[in-house]
């Protein structure tokens, strides 16, 4: 394993949390009364389109899964839908997830889906961005000992930490203590977002520190 390749991880990574905090910070300076609370809903189309707009830049500029095959261009823009269709689907899926975790079904439904929206931009796009749409390729990442590279390994603690996030975010929902940030869906979409942003940061870090316990064998 090269240094220079887990140096080249975590700058992209410190990148995408710049963007995220970004999305919070430079909006305000243009939009009167603009706040992660009290605007959430903008906030989340921001945060996702700002996170998805650089993973896909860094996945062009750096190529961390580059395939030595040559691709028409037919077959590029056939992957490209490809990957809009199964990035439509992981939100419906979310929110149908989200629901049934107890979200409301008729009321909310366009903050339940906007949240439904951000998850998938913290993991479907990681995972389209570098496997593409592979659902067998996404199987192997996520089974034991699956990564190939530390891209990979990145991928798989940055998803966790973002599910888990949104997971944790919950348990302040039904507290009584009359907070705006219990509003739904803002803790649990506060909660993924610094589940993702904690995952950005631990995955290097993990990855340094276990620098020779790792061997990838390409599959």
């Amino acid at each position: 394993m090269k240094e220079a390749e887990v140096r080249r991880l975590l700058a992209a990574n410190l990148l995408c949390v710049f963007s995220i905090i970004l999305s919070a910070v430079v909006p305000a300076s243009f939009w009167d009364g603009f706040t992660v609370f009290g605007t959430h809903l903008a906030w989340l189309c921001i945060c996702s389109v700002c996170v998805s707009t650089l993973n896909i830049i860094l996945h062009l500029v750096l190529k961390p899964n580059l395939s030595p095959k040559r691709s028409s261009f037919a077959h590029k823009i056939s992957r490209f839908l490809k990957c809009c269709i199964y990035f439509f689907m992981s939100c419906i899926l979310f929110h149908a997830i989200i629901v049934l975790y107890g979200a409301p079904l008729i009321e909310s439904v366009t903050e339940t889906f906007l949240f439904a929206v951000l998850l998938s931009t913290f993991t479907t796009l990681q995972c389209l961005c570098m496997l593409g749409p592979n659902i067998q390729a996404w199987i192997r990442v996520f089974s034991k000992n699956g990564a190939t590279s530390i891209w990979e390994s990145s991928l798989q603690i940055t998803t966790m930490c973002s599910i888990l996030g949104a997971w944790f975010g919950a348990f302040p929902i039904p507290l009584d203590w009359d907070r705006p940030w219990q509003v739904w869906p803002i803790s649990c979409s506060l909660g993924a977002t610094f589940g993702y942003m904690a995952g950005l940061i631990i995955a290097p870090l993990w990855i340094h520190w276990n620098r020779k316990q790792l061997t990838y064998k390409s599959r």
